[in-house]
Order: structure tokens, then C-alpha cells, then sequence
């Protein structure tokens, strides 16, 4: 008998329906005709043992054990009843398929449990990133020996065991000195909820430390000579130059006030005139983190509570792909599925129905790509032909959501034109930019994408603004033109906006932008940033629940708990350095540069000296608040509940246990 494991239920279920024949379910596997059994895990169901497994005295927490560092590592069945099944089934077995995901996180969670149970025969490794029987098929014809992803399973498990080492020994190290100044409750430290909260700290402090500086922008109304009027800026010339800070803004309101008096009800002409044709494509359909991201901005919705809603469209109502994915592109083969999907679109979100009608499935957008899928594909609609499922409120919103990406691919582009006006009177040089669309293409779809803003008008120039959206005149060089109305429009430098929950994810994906250190920035940056489209919520969620964050309206501040801590914690615990070096380690034991000990090594090392830094201190000062006190910046107050467990990153989530 072939055993093949999956990764997770829904996988499972695919595999099987590729294969050929009748199939006998059973609550922990599937038995397919020809002699193939598919089981599977759900997500990890191994964790890495607690301390007190290697000693019943680690039970208690004190400083004179620290660092915890064991040599021979443990596991512990987080989901029993499966471990067994897979127990029993790999003894009847003649050979077993790993399905783990075709990712670092994947090979390690099937490769653990083969280990775990001590399996030594042979093992394939079945690489899935489409769904589809037929993509299935093709790779299940395609199997490779899993010994050749052994370096892939060592670098994951090299981040699991460094997270545990961190982690647990921070967390304990930080929480002691607390308590020992009379902090109750756990101050916990990880690779990458400590380094978010730095940044939600950091930007507190600089909003709280902001000093408003005064600039000024001189508007005014053009007038062409058939009576079509427009707004414009003035543009600060040579001679203003050593009045303009380093964004060339202008400091000195009487220097604007001279230019506002030369210009008005003066005439002058077009200096410069500029057409570009361009063309703005549909966006790719949903990341999580972008979903994230979008509902956040669009819905007001937490992190957590999208992933939410995308778990039951996925796992209760079938209604969206696997969600947990990184990736915006899709198989090539599922461009074939687009007319059902669109169906189904129509069916199930009456607001897209006369959109989904219409689409023409005979366009084709850069979405489709084989080679930019990684191990998940993006998050689309299924063609669900089942019944229109109940929908809570936020499910409803955020599968339409996914549905407009999704419809978008099958419009074509917004095409138009861009103008750019220079007008020259008095000698003083004004600029205009405008667009005229030609035609609207994908964002026909959405309201929101295309409603013009206002500053073009009277109002939005008086403000100093510009809308480069909103058209021109037809204007050409040379074109006589006329000032009024020109204004000193009396401006401040603003702080940086508090993080809102949409933000706090683009800072988690983007965090290369908030580091200075090039050769990290680069890591960073091709490693998506910090946290996993899995755990990136779930992190979001421990700063609330400890009391390092709280919400004020749709902000996101720090807490007098939360800045505290960071206070105390060395700049390395506090800044997302750590996760490139770490990256950087994964890397090169993957190219078989680098080995597992040797890095744990390292860790261990470094921990070591953290440890001794911090019992330095003796004890760290900390205030237990019960109702979390916000930044400065903030207005509100907002309760939390700590959690009784403490981790430096959220474990992988496990699915539901049956398909």
C-alpha cells in the first residue's frame, strides 16, 4: 500500500478526487482505488515539547535555569487521534508520498511526524501548488526522492527550535525581572511580536515628539481665454531655493505672499504641455496580506478578523480557495475554470452579477503565471454549485471582496490621458496636471476606485492641493492665460499617522523600509517582510492580549505596559535585524553552507549573552496597569485580557481535522 500525507484535510480531498475510481472515507483518512491511502495532518500536530519535558523542575520559573538550551530535542502530539492513524497506516505501508506544502513550513511538518514515529522506508515528495485533478495527476507522475529536500526540512526546523530557544528564554528572562519589581503577569518576547511592538512604540514616540513646522503654497485660479477655468501651484524658482526645507517646501510666508501679489489678475501663457497615454491594469487578485490590508481600509476589519471570515468562506462554505497564501498570481490551468467561477460569482454576490455577466473571459491579465506561484496560489472564488450559503456580515463583505479581484482580470485596462501644464506669468512658473479617461476598464467595478476627489475645485485648491485625476481644459503652448483668485495657502508639516489595522499589516510585509542597514533590508524585502500570511494576526492579537496594545478608535497605540518593555529590552530584541540574519541562515542551510548545529550554536551563543545582559539589570520597571494606558497621542483607553501562554510567534495553524 502507498501511503501518501497530506499537509491538510482540504488537500487530502484534492488529491483523491484526481485519483480515478471510488473512494471509502473514513474520519482520519481516505482509501482510493487502486491501493493508494491518503491521511493527513492538520497544520503541525507536533509541537516542540515544553520545557518541563526535559526536567520536571523547568516547571518553575527561575533565573538561575536560564538559558533552557536542551541537546536532545522533544515533540509532543498536539492531535493524537491523527498521529495514531498515521502510526497505524505506516506500518502497512510499502511506501510513503510526502504531501507536505511545496514550502520551508511544509517539508518540516510531514518530514516531523515521519521521523517522529521512526519510519525508514522510502519516501517520495509530491509537490502541489494547483489544485486541479489534472495538475495533480501531472505531478503525482512527477514524484522526486524526498532525500533531496532534506537541507529544506533541516532550515525549518532550524527556525522552529531558534523560536523556541528565543522565545521561551526571553519571555521567562523578561517576565522574572518584571516580577521581581512587582510585575504580575508574563512580559513576553519573541522574534517577531517584539520587533512589531517596536515599531508601534517607535511611531507613537514620534508622533507624541512631532514639532509642527509652517510652510506655505501659493494657488491660484487659471482662466483660459474661452472662459474655462482650472487650478494651479506655483512652482518655487531658483531665487526661492534657500527658503525650501529638503522637501522644497517653502518656509517663508512673505516670499509667498510677494509671488501671490506679482501673479494675481495678471496674464501670462502656456509654457510646457505634455500628453502621456497610458493605462492602468486590474490589480492581481488577493494575498491574504493584501486582503488584509484592502478589508481593513475598505471594512474597518482587524487582521484577525478577515482571516476569520476567509476560514469559513474556505473551510465552512467552500466558497474561496486556500486563504493562508502569499502569493497574487495562479496556475495557468485555472484559466480554464473562469467561466464557472464567474457563474458562480454571479450567483452567490448579487452586487457583482451584471459584472460577472459581463465579463469577457476572452482577456487574459498577467495573473495567470506558473512560474510567480509559490506554494499557494492567490485567493479567487471556487465554482461552487451548491446552494447560496448564510453569510455573517463581514463574510458577505469579504468575499465580494475577493469576487471584484477576481471578475477584474476578466476587464481590460483603464486607458487615459495624462496632461501636465507648466503656465508661465510675471515670471513666476504655475503647474497643472490633469487626466481624461478614455476608457474606464476595470473600474467600472468599483465606485470607490473611480470617484474623483475634489481638489481641482475651488475648495481643494484653496487648500493647496491638487487632484491629478480630475481633467484639464483642452490648453495648448503658447495659449494666453489669466490669474485670479491667487492665495497663500497657510500649511503645517504633519506627523505620521498612528497605525490602523490595514497599516500594521503593510508594515509587517513592507518592515525593510523602517530598517537602515542595507544588506537587511535586502533579506527583509525578499522575504516579505516579518511573520507569515499564517501567524501575522495571531501576533497582531498577543500585543492586544498582553496589554502592550491598545486600540484608540481605528488606531493602534502602544501602551505605557508596551512602551515600557521595549524601554527595557536590547536594541536587538526590538528591531526586525534579527529575523534577516536568521533568514540569511535558513538560506545557507539550505545550500548546504551552513549546517543545523552550527547555527543552534550561534543561537545559543548570542542567548546566552542576552541572558547574562538582562540578569544584569536584577529587575526591570514595568507598570501592571489594568486598564492599558494609551500613547500620548492617543485619547482613549482600552482593556485587554493577558494570555496565560507566551510565544515569540504564532505556531501554524491546524485546519479542521476532517475533509
Amino acid at each position: 500500500m502507498r501511503l501518501i500525507i497530506a499537509e491538510k484535510p482540504s488537500l487530502a480531498r484534492a488529491i483523491a478526487e484526481a485519483i480515478p475510481g471510488t473512494h471509502r472515507r473514513t474520519k482520519t483518512h481516505i482509501e482510493c482505488a487502486g491501493g493508494d491511502t491518503i491521511a493527513w495532518c492538520a497544520g503541525h500536530i507536533l509541537e516542540t515539547a515544553p520545557p518541563e519535558a526535559y526536567g520536571a523542575h523547568y516547571k518553575s520559573w527561575r533565573l538561575a535555569d536560564l538559558p533552557i538550551a536542551p541537546r536532545a530535542w522533544k515533540l509532543a502530539a498536539s492531535a493524537p487521534d491523527l498521529l495514531q492513524s498515521i502510526e497505524t497506516l505506516l506500518r502497512r505501508a510499502s511506501r510513503v508520498v510526502h504531501a507536505g506544502d511545496p514550502d520551508r513550513e511544509g517539508q518540516l511538518l510531514v518530514d516531523e511526524v515521519l521521523h517522529f514515529l521512526g519510519y525508514a522506508g522510502p519516501v517520495d515528495r509530491l509537490l502541489v501548488r494547483d489544485l486541479s485533478p489534472e495538475a495533480i495527476r501531472t505531478q503525482l507522475g512527477a514524484l522526486e526522492p524526498n532525500t533531496k529536500y532534506r537541507p529544506l526540512y533541516e532550515s525549518a526546523l532550524a527556525r522552529q527550535r531558534a523560536d523556541w530557544l528565543y522565545g521561551l528564554n526571553m519571555t521567562r528572562l523578561y517576565t522574572l525581572l518584571g516580577k521581581a519589581a512587582g510585575y504580575d503577569g508574563v512580559l513576553s518576547v519573541g522574534r517577531v511580536q517584539t520587533p512589531l511592538l517596536g515599531l508601534i512604540v517607535a511611531r507613537d514616540r514620534a508622533i507624541a515628539g512631532f514639532t509642527p513646522v509652517p510652510h506655505y503654497v501659493v494657488a491660484a485660479t487659471m482662466r483660459t481665454a474661452s472662459g474655462e477655468t482650472f487650478r494651479a501651484i506655483w512652482v518655487p524658482g531658483p531665487a526661492a531655493a534657500p527658503h525650501l526645507d529638503e522637501d522644497k517646501r517653502l518656509l517663508k510666508r512673505e516670499l509667498a505672499a510677494a509671488v501671490a501679489r506679482r501673479v494675481d489678475r495678471r496674464s501670462g501663457s502656456v509654457a510646457a504641455h505634455t500628453q502621456d497615454s497610458r493605462s492602468e491594469a486590474p490589480p492581481l487578485p488577493y494575498s491574504l496580506a493584501d486582503l488584509q490590508v484592502d478589508a481593513g481600509r475598505r471594512l474597518g476589519l482587524s487582521a484577525q478578523s478577515v482571516l476569520d471570515a476567509c476560514q469559513a468562506l474556505y473551510e465552512t462554505h467552500r466558497l474561496i480557495t486556500y486563504p493562508r497564501s502569499d502569493c497574487s498570481h495562479l496556475p495557468e490551468g485555472h484559466y480554464a475554470q473562469a467561466p464557472q467561477v464567474l457563474a458562480a460569482v454571479a450567483r452567490l454576490a448579487p452586487t457583482l452579477a451584471a459584472a460577472a455577466r459581463a465579463a469577457d473571459v476572452t482577456l487574459r491579465s498577467k495573473a495567470w503565471n506558473d512560474r510567480k506561484v509559490t506554494a499557494h496560489h492567490a485567493i479567487i472564488p471556487t465554482p461552487s454549485a451548491g446552494p447560496s450559503p448564510a453569510l455573517s456580515p463581514e463574510q458577505r463583505a469579504v468575499y465580494e471582496l475577493v469576487c471584484r479581484r477576481y471578475v477584474a482580470q476578466f476587464y481590460g485596462p483603464q486607458e487615459y490621458v495624462q496632461t501636465k501644464v507648466t503656465i508661465v506669468i510675471a515670471g513666476e512658473s504655475f503647474m497643472a496636471t490633469g487626466r481624461q479617461v478614455l476608457t474606464p476598464g476595470w473600474k467600472v467595478l468599483s465606485a470607490a476606485d473611480q470617484a474623483p476627489h475634489d481638489a481641482n475645485s475651488d475648495e481643494g485648491a484653496q487648500r493647496g492641493e491638487l487632484d491629478p485625476s480630475a481633467p484639464l481644459p483642452p490648453l495648448a503652448k503658447g495659449e494666453p492665460i489669466s490669474a485670479s483668485q491667487v492665495v497663500v495657502v497657510d500649511k503645517k508639516t504633519q506627523p505620521p499617522k498612528p497605525f490602523t489595522d490595514a497599516s500594521l499589516i503593510a508594515a509587517m510585509c513592507q518592515v525593510a523600509k523602517f530598517v537602515a542597514d542595507p544588506k537587511v533590508q535586502k533579506v527583509l524585502t525578499e522575504t516579505d517582510g516579518i511573520g507569515t500570511p499564517a501567524t501575522r494576526a495571531a501576533i497582531i492579537e498577543t500585543l492586544f492580549q498582553r496589554g502592550y496594545i491598545a486600540r484608540d478608535k481605528k488606531a493602534i497605540v502602544s501602551t505605557e505596559t508596551g512602551r515600557a518593555l521595549i524601554r527595557c529590552l536590547p536594541n536587538v530584541a526590538t528591531t526586525p535585524d534579527m529575523t534577516a540574519v536568521w533568514e540569511a541562515a535558513m538560506r545557507a542551510i539550505c545550500d548546504g553552507t551552513q549546517s543545523l548545529d552550527a547555527f543552534l550554536s550561534r543561537v545559543g551563543s548570542e542567548l546566552s549573552a542576552l541572558v547574562a545582559q538582562g540578569r544584569a539589570l536584577g529587575r526591570i520597571a514595568v507598570p501592571m496597569t489594568r486598564a492599558t494606558a494609551p500613547a500620548p497621542a492617543a485619547t482613549q483607553r482600552a482593556r485587554t485580557t493577558p494570555s496565560p501562554r507566551s510565544r515569540g510567534a504564532a505556531p501554524r495553524p491546524r485546519p479542521t481535522s476532517q475533509p
